[in-house]
This record gives structure tokens, sequence and C-alpha cells, in this order.
């Protein structure tokens, strides 16, 4: 009789786990390019995590391209760049996001300073935000408050110099900037110099460049992207003009260097360039999107931190801009900027390759791809 009802409780706790599960949830919202391209603004669908799929996307609010987003570390508030400029710069925004509903209330919105903003990332206590102003080759800091609204600009810092591709490296080109996961540090990677820049930020007098702490990738790497270990020991920078993934050891006295280049390719492809670098949240593995080969190279990271390339994630992708893993870290999304769709791939947590779902959904140029939990 016992033995009975401890098999009952356990058969119980299974059923309620797997309804747990099976309720799994996430909002995704996709930024685009809007005017001409078709799109309106940000996109919102649910994702089931248990199944693959997608909800139809539908239109979460109306904004001028915003291209690249960034969620709050408390889930609150959504930040999107508007890739629009003014004569203070690009334009930024802020909004409510309700985990219930999905549902985004604009807040305010502000100027990053510099033209062509491309990327926008949240301090680890959302207590600021840095933007990488891509046409001014400019990295920008802005305060939030406590409401989720945009204040006051507290740093700002033009980047100089140029590099090898006269082409694509005449000036500046900021393409992403994000603080470090204790948040002491801001790491702007720029295509334009060769350099991933570090910051500190005083409040009271602004950015401050730690030039001896600067990544510097070779000539005519056209570093885009940034993943960094949560530790803080290493980072992974995809170099968009040749194609590559660089492992850079970060000192503790400072001093960063890089410790590996691969190819992102399996073979030379003219015209291919990379454009989102991430790490999976196991940390096991590191994927870099291909446009041109139109994959994502996968390379599996070792105990040295040092990575192995694992092979491609392929299938009905265009031109992959930025792509995501979901928190289960189960499933991949992908979006197409060409392809005019987000679609999902199945990851097999032994080789980090991922298998096309075939699940889909349409979308004119979507171009960032973020996830926050369904809140009950």
């Amino acid at each position: 009789m016992i033995l009975s009802r401890i098999r009952a409780g356990l058969a119980a706790i299974a059923l309620l786990g797997s309804a747990a599960v099976a309720s799994a949830a996430d909002w995704v919202y996709f930024g685009t390019y809007t005017g001409k391209a078709g799109s309106k603004g940000i996109y919102r669908s649910k994702f089931d995590s248990t199944t693959g799929k997608l909800s139809a996307p539908e239109l979460a609010t109306e904004a001028p391209s915003p291209s690249f987003l960034a969620i709050s570390p408390n889930g609150k508030f959504l930040y999107a760049v508007a890739e629009t400029d003014g004569k203070d710069g690009g334009g930024v925004l802020a909004y409510a996001l309700d985990a219930k509903t999905g549902e985004l209330t604009k807040l305010n919105q502000g100027t990053t300073g510099g033209s062509g903003p491309c990327h926008i990332s949240i301090h680890p206590k959302g207590e600021y935000a840095t933007i990488a102003n891509y046409g001014g080759g400019s990295t920008a800091v802005i305060k939030l408050g406590s409401d989720g609204k945009l204040g006051e600009r507290v740093g700002f810092v033009q980047h100089k110099g140029t590099s090898a591709d006269k082409s694509r490296q005449e000036g500046p080109h900021a393409h992403c900037s994000f603080f470090d996961p204790e948040g002491k540090y801001i790491l702007t990677v720029d295509l334009g110099i060769d350099r991933v820049k570090v910051f500190t930020l005083d409040p009271s007098s602004g950015l401050k460049e730690e030039t001896e702490a600067d990544i510097v990738t070779p000539p005519g790497t056209g570093p885009r992207h940034i993943a960094i270990a949560p530790d803080e020991k290493f980072a992974y920078v995809c170099g968009e003009l040749n194609s590559t993934v660089n492992v850079v050891e970060l000192g503790g006295d400072g001093k960063n260097k890089i410790v590996q280049t691969l190819s992102t390719l399996p073979e030379p492809v003219k015209g291919n360039s990379t454009a989102e670098c991430i790490l999976s949240p196991n940390g096991k593995f590191v994927y870099v999107s291909n446009r041109g080969h139109n994959s994502i190279a996968v390379f599996k990271v070792g105990e040295d931190r040092k990575l192995t390339a694992v092979g491609h994630i392929t299938g009905d992708i265009k031109i992959p801009r930025n792509f995501n893993i979901d928190p289960s870290g189960k499933w991949m999304l992908i979006a197409s900027e060409q392809g005019e769709k987000v679609g999902v791939w199945e990851l097999d947590e032994k080789t980090g390759l991922g298998k096309e779902t075939g699940n889909t959904v349409k979308i004119s140029k979507p171009v960032c791809v973020k996830f926050v939990p369904v809140a009950k």
C-alpha cells in the first residue's frame, strides 16, 4: 500500500513537471528595417519551447527602423536603436514591456550624439545603455531611470583612425557595444579601425578610454560583434571583412590579447561577411553568422577556451544578420534579412549543430531576435 502511494505520488509529480514544461513560453521580439522594406516597426511572436513553434507575428509598436533591440535585466523594459539621423545623431527608443501580454508602451526617446546607431545593450544593473554609432564611429552612454526612461547622455567618445581596407576602413565604424558582465567596462567593437575599444564610465566625467586594454585585431579583420564569457576570462570576436572568429584572452591586468583565429567558412566564399557572434547559454559553443555562405558557423569551446570548428548550420537562410538561442538552449531562431522570414532550428546538445524544423514566420527585413519569458 505504501509503495503504491509512493508510485502514485511520483506519477503526479511527473505529470506536474511535464505540465510545467509544456506551458513554457517566451515572447520573441524582432527588430526590423522599415520604410520601403515593408515592416512598420518592432514585431512580436510567442514561442513554444516544447514544440519550437512561433505564433504569427504581430506589430508590437511602430517605429522607424528599430534594427537592434535590448532587454533590461529585470525584463520590464525594451530599448531599440532607430537607424535615423537628426541634428543630434541617431535615435534611441524606450518602452515598458508587459511580460504577461507582450505589449510595449513607449516611454520616451532620445538621441545618441552620433550618426547611424546600430547596436544597444544594457548595464547588468539596468542603470545605463551603451550604443554603437556605426556611421559616426562613436560610443554613447545614456543614463536609465528606475522607471525605464532614457535620461541624459553621460558619456560620448568619437573614435579615430583607419585601417587596411580603404573601401570599408576609411574611418571608424562602431558596430556593437557591450558592458562586461560585472558592468565595470564597456567594450565597443569598431570595424573601421580594427580594434575593440575599452572604456570605463564615470557618471560625473563621462567615458574614459582605456587604450592599453584595447583588443587590436590584424589589419583588414573588420571586427563586428563580440561575445564575452560570463567569467570574463575570454571573449570571442567575429571579423566581418575576413570571415574569422577570434579568441581573446582577457587579462586581469588589463592586457587583452588574441590567442586564436579561425575561419568561419569551409572554403573561401567571395563576398562573404560575418555578422553576429554569440556564446551558447551553456558556454560550450560559439556561433557566427555568415552572410554570403548563408550559414551559422559552429565552434566547440575547449577546456582551454580555444575553439574547434564543428561545422555549419544550413538550410533556408538568406543573409543571416542576428540570431539567438532560446532560454532553454534547445532552439535557435535565425533572422534572414533578405529571406523575409525567421526560422527555427533544433540544436544538438552534443555537437552544437542544428536541424531545420520548418517552423517559420514571415517578417520583412528582420535583423534582431530577443527573448523574454512570458509572465504568469
